[in-house]
């Protein structure tokens, strides 16, 4: 008999605070967590929502985080609510003051630059930072201290200021198979069954999904 984690554990490390099921521990409306992803603090699990910066709910952007995913201490989304205007004379938010200033925005809109999406499988490292409206595919890896400002491919792995894709994790046919056969979206008991293999070489992997009837 199978001994499933369930994915209503908020600290699923005996003894161990400071790693969390993330979606037990979020609550806030506009933030979406996928089942066993997990946040790795090295005080709190309670950083993770401070984290998330200038989100705020007139903006109405959304961050959605899928199933399966690694969140490292320190890890910062940057919201729509942190943008400024950039082709106006002035960046500065005269309006927010109010008084005689309070109509210096009428027919105008800071920039919204869309919901920030992050895919299933995807390891956010230690410190990197998620500018808004970005998007990172399934199984990517975003190094330590990265800045991503735009849309990152599945299965890349980011580094650097502003980050850039240094590689592929696999070959481009390998991770079109490993897109349509999206592993995180089976039922438990075969994710368990292939335990082994998922955390072993993509081409056992591959070879035993290919000869699986189920």
């Amino acid at each position: 008999m199978m001994a499933l984690v369930d994915p209503s554990t908020v600290f699923p490390l005996a003894g161990y605070e400071r790693l969390c099921f993330l979606k037990n521990v979020v609550r806030h409306p506009q933030v979406t967590v996928g089942d066993y992803t997990y946040y790795d603090d090295f005080e709190s699990v309670e950083n993770f929502q401070k984290n998330i910066r200038y989100l705020f709910d007139f903006t109405c952007d959304r961050l959605t985080i899928g199933k399966f995913c690694m969140i490292a201490s320190g890890v910062e989304f940057i919201m729509n609510g942190a943008n400024h205007l950039v082709d106006a004379v002035s960046s500065y938010p005269f309006a927010i003051f109010g008084g005689d200033w309070a109509t210096a925005m009428d027919g105008k809109a800071y920039p919204v630059k869309g919901d920030t999406v992050i895919g299933n499988d995807v390891w956010l490292g230690y410190r990197a930072s998620i500018l808004p409206g970005v998007t990172i595919g399934h199984g990517a890896i975003i190094g330590s201290y990265s800045v991503v400002t735009r849309d990152i491919s599945p299965y890349s792995i980011v580094g650097g200021n502003p980050g850039r894709i240094i590689r592929s994790r696999f070959k481009e046919e390998t991770v079109a198979e490993l897109l349509e056969i999206a592993w995180w979206d089976w039922p438990l008991e075969k994710i368990t069954r292939y335990a082994g293999l998922l955390t072993g070489n993509v081409t056992d992997f591959l070879a035993a999904v290919r000869s699986d009837p189920t």
